[in-house]
């Protein structure tokens, strides 16, 4: 029988199998890469507002208190956006004719809602509870970064799913005492612990967080 294949062809196969492969490679190890970028995970953008709200002045400047405007945070899964008759309590009085403030006057004249943009927007296949991590100890800067020094709101974080099961297999980096959750390590009225992980492992013990399910997958896909 005549031969099909030239001499040539063997080595020309087993090329084609590592170029393929080195290919292959390449092109999974890109998306991994591209996954991570803050173009896709949006890290560190600043999102466009109705209103340009500053956290730094409202937080740090006049020690508002997070459950002031977010007043669902601790007894359901979303932390709550402010109704425009929140911000009136104070701009019915103060900055009444400032015109950065006019979408939230003509919202609470006309009684329609302004539309903010989430900045944290996790996808409709994550299930995230607010009141669960407030319950347990874990801070809202442990998240959300250091709000009260952002003068514009952005995602501090990845959000990404390995970001999250980091202190989920290690919640002692990040637990607190109940009472410092709602505070912030640049503010005067907070202290970090000297020995973050020994006082972690006991708040652990303490708050009956389960490490053994922190990581099953139904904890966050429901």
């Amino acid at each position: 029988m005549p031969q099909i294949f030239s001499p040539a062809a063997n080595t020309w196969l087993k090329a084609s199998i590592v170029g393929g492969a080195l290919l292959v490679s390449t092109v999974i190890g890109t998306i991994l890469y591209l996954s991570s970028t803050s173009y896709v995970t949006r890290q560190h953008q600043i999102r466009p507002q109705p209103v340009a709200f500053s956290h730094r002045h409202h937080v740090n400047q006049l020690g508002i208190d997070c459950r002031y405007c977010h007043t669902s945070v601790e007894e359901s899964n979303f932390a709550g956006m402010p109704q425009t008759k929140t911000c009136m309590t104070c701009h019915s009085q103060i900055w009444t004719e400032a015109p950065i403030l006019e979408p939230v006057r003509q919202s609470y004249a006309t009684g329609q809602s302004l539309e903010w943009t989430r900045v944290h927007d996790l996808p409709d296949f994550v299930y995230f509870d607010h009141s669960i991590h407030i319950k347990k100890g874990i801070g809202c800067e442990s998240c959300h970064g250091a709000v009260n020094e952002m003068a514009l709101m952005w995602q501090e974080n990845s959000l990404q799913m390995m970001w999250c099961l980091e202190c989920h297999r290690n919640p002692e980096q990040n637990i607190r005492d109940r009472a410092d959750v709602f505070k912030f390590e640049s503010q005067p009225d907070y202290t970090p612990p000297s020995d973050q992980l020994a006082l972690g492992a006991q708040l652990v013990r303490g708050y009956r967080v389960n490490k053994a399910q922190l990581d099953n997958c139904s904890i966050c896909h429901r």
